[in-house]
């Protein structure tokens, strides 16, 4: 079965020549978009030729991929459309990517601006290459694409620089990761593993739900697991962030309220509600500004692809 391309569009709040040169000039387009960690042009014989370059994308653990494009724009100042085609390869094996093209298009709305990206590539490895590229990369690869967008949708409209918007990207899901492991961790250990250990006792201690200790304590870490997960789900949403902090609130202060002597140790349940209170109020500090994929149009349309083929 054939892949469809990657198909990518988003209305961005910038004038068009802006925006060109955000995506045609290498220094501003490695900034932007993950797909690329750099991008060299090199000389032209005349200019009558495309734009030729070279370009490296770091995959981790030491390792980048190499490889050529060229580009080619064609655009009439009078008018309120652009287009960019561009082909690429790579003779790395390493590379699952072996050759491909596509078109990036700009179109003046008026109010608004589109820009669009369509492309397509063939991969190596035969069958297994074709299956690894279905349900991995290519996915992959179309995310990675629609989020370089938005971030460079903020770059333009609110003025923050690309690495910026990476670093508070990368504090929100360090976040988020932190919260919902603390939350799992804290369901599954102390109260469905070993609730003797302690849960169990302070249960007893507070007197709620005689005779019924084992089960709530059973039951509150089930909730805690599952909050967790559904707290990383629903992590740019700001509801949820005071949710978390009414939970930690709620299963902090009866514990030191009726059993105060827990303070005395080292490990209390202040120590660790504080840390996930300022964890969860980093999260929500930096989830503003913060690229969204899904704020992209996928959903390829084949219109596009005679239009950009031509």
């Amino acid at each position: 079965m054939k892949n469809k391309p990657i198909y990518v569009e988003l209305d961005i709040g910038a004038s068009i020549e802006e925006l060109w040169e955000h995506t045609q000039s290498p220094q501003l387009h490695k900034q932007w978009d993950l797909r690329f960690s750099e991008i060299q042009y090199l000389p032209k014989l005349n200019e009558s030729e495309g734009q030729k370059f070279l370009y490296e994308t770091r995959i981790g653990f030491g390792l980048k991929i190499s490889g050529t494009g060229e580009t080619g724009n064609t655009f009439d100042h009078h008018k309120a459309e652009r287009l960019s085609t561009l082909s690429f390869a790579s003779e790395q094996p390493i590379s699952l990517i072996r050759h491909g093209g596509g078109y990036w298009r700009y179109k003046d709305n008026g109010d608004k601006l589109t820009f669009i990206t369509l492309y397509d590539y063939k991969t190596r490895y035969g069958f297994a290459g074709r299956m690894l590229d279905q349900f991995v990369f290519r996915p992959l690869f179309g995310y990675a694409t629609a989020w370089s967008f938005d971030r460079l949708r903020i770059w333009l409209e609110d003025r923050i620089p690309p690495s910026v918007i990476a670093e508070r990207a990368f504090i929100h899901y360090l976040s988020v990761i932190f919260v919902m492991l603390l939350w799992c961790y804290e369901g599954l250990v102390p109260k469905l593993l070993f609730p003797e250990a302690g849960e169990l006792h302070m249960l007893k201690q507070i007197g709620w739900f005689e005779g019924m200790e084992l089960q709530t304590v059973q039951l509150i870490g089930a909730l805690e697991i599952g909050f967790g997960v559904i707290s990383a789900f629903l992590h740019r949403k700001k509801w949820i962030l005071m949710v978390q902090l009414f939970a930690l609130l709620a299963l902090t202060a009866p514990a030191i309220l009726f059993t105060p002597e827990l303070l005395r140790s080292p490990f209390n349940p202040i120590t660790l509600a504080l840390p996930m209170i300022g964890l969860c109020l980093t999260a929500n500090w930096s989830r503003r500004h913060l690229p969204q994929a899904s704020r992209c149009k996928r959903k390829y349309k084949p219109s596009h692809t005679a239009r950009g083929s031509s």
